[in-house]
């Protein structure tokens, strides 16, 4: 993949990783003191509620098309599989709780299948700390779904509807392949959220999940993305509001980040297996929030390809024209509207 650079990011929305950061930062800090609390919850009302707008599509387009970005010329899934073929990572952004977009990412997954290689699933949907009640689920040593739901944490992490994620779930756990939670735990982010990320790296806990320490200097692309997007979507906070989200972003895509490259590293680049990271696609914007930094700390030995999936409006034209503009992604894929239907960006 070729990282591209952001034509005029701070008009990019607050996308949708970015928006679950922005949930976990203020459920996490009702653990802080008081006075820090009563700024933060205050500015989260407006945060919560304005910040999740994602793009959304097009008339001259159509549901199921697969644009290249770099070309800008639109493809069907026959002619995406040899590119996922040859790759190493599949990146795929979603707008959460959108059921077409796990419909392509189950489609991926047979594609990697049907190509002889074994997928490895990485869902950012579930954490670090969830990940020996997955594997118990995926073997058969858990019989219910609620006793899945509470040895992989999902309500202490995610705590949305589990059914809509759960064919995912259902696919890795009957073609048997593994599945791996990216997000760091939320003790973890509460910590950020709460004391910056100074130090993190240090932590004797957060070293059992191969995180690097030190902490790695910041992207001034990655700040200049991502920050501009932060005060576009939430004008008139304090600097250290912004501060606080920024940082819980850059630990969660660090973080998401070392678990593809450890993954990677102990499998081997070029065997046959694919790593497919399910994300909100925030998480791959620009090439910049995970895959830039797996590809760092991974030494750049990677063949990565990107899939950004955007929910079709057909009266939103300039939605899809707006990511081919931007590079968004190595690839647009159109798919159906989502029930919460087209939101706009930030500015419009």
């Amino acid at each position: 993949m070729i990282l591209r650079q952001a034509r005029n990011p701070s008009s990019v929305a607050a996308e949708l990783g970015l928006c679950y950061t922005i949930s976990m930062v203020f459920a996490s800090l009702r653990y802080a003191k008081p006075p820090f609390v009563s700024l933060v919850l205050l500015a989260g009302v407006l945060l919560v509620t304005t910040a999740c707008a994602t793009p959304q599509s097009s008339p001259k387009y159509q549901e199921g098309q697969i644009i290249a970005v770099a070309q800008d010329t639109v493809l069907t899934i026959a002619d995406l599989r040899p590119v996922l073929r040859k790759a190493d990572v599949i990146y795929i952004g979603e707008t959460h709780y959108t059921p077409s977009h796990l419909d392509a990412a189950i489609q991926v997954l047979q594609i990697v299948l049907d190509e002889g290689r074994t997928p490895i699933l990485g869902m950012e949907m579930f954490s670090w700390d969830g990940q020996s009640g997955i594997d118990r689920y995926l073997k058969g040593d858990i019989a219910t779904v609620d006793q899945f739901l509470t040895e992989s944490h999902w309500k202490d992490n995610w705590g949305g509807k589990y059914e809509d994620y759960s064919p995912l779930v259902d696919f890795a756990k009957t073609h048997q392949f593994r599945l791996l939670g990216l997000n760091p735990p939320r003790p973890f982010v509460r910590k950020v959220a709460q004391n910056g990320l100074m130090g993190i790296g240090a932590d004797p806990v957060l070293q059992q999940w191969n995180f690097p320490d030190p902490f790695p200097a910041d992207d001034p692309e990655y700040r200049r993305v991502i920050y501009d997007q932060i005060e576009k979507c939430h004008g008139g906070m304090k600097p250290e509001v912004y501060q606080k989200i920024y940082e819980a972003s850059v630990f969660r895509d660090e973080g998401m980040a070392s678990v593809i490259a450890t993954t990677m590293s102990k499998e081997g680049v070029g065997r046959p297996q694919t790593f497919v990271s399910y994300t909100g696609a925030g998480h791959i914007q620009y090439g910049l929030p995970i895959p830039k930094r797996v590809q760092r700390q991974m030494g750049g030995t990677l063949k990565q390809v990107t899939l950004y999936l955007h929910a079709l409006d057909p009266e939103y034209p300039e939605d899809v024209e707006y990511l081919i503009n931007e590079n968004i992604a190595d690839f647009v894929w159109l798919t159906t509207l989502g029930p919460q239907g087209r939101q706009p960006r930030c500015g419009e």
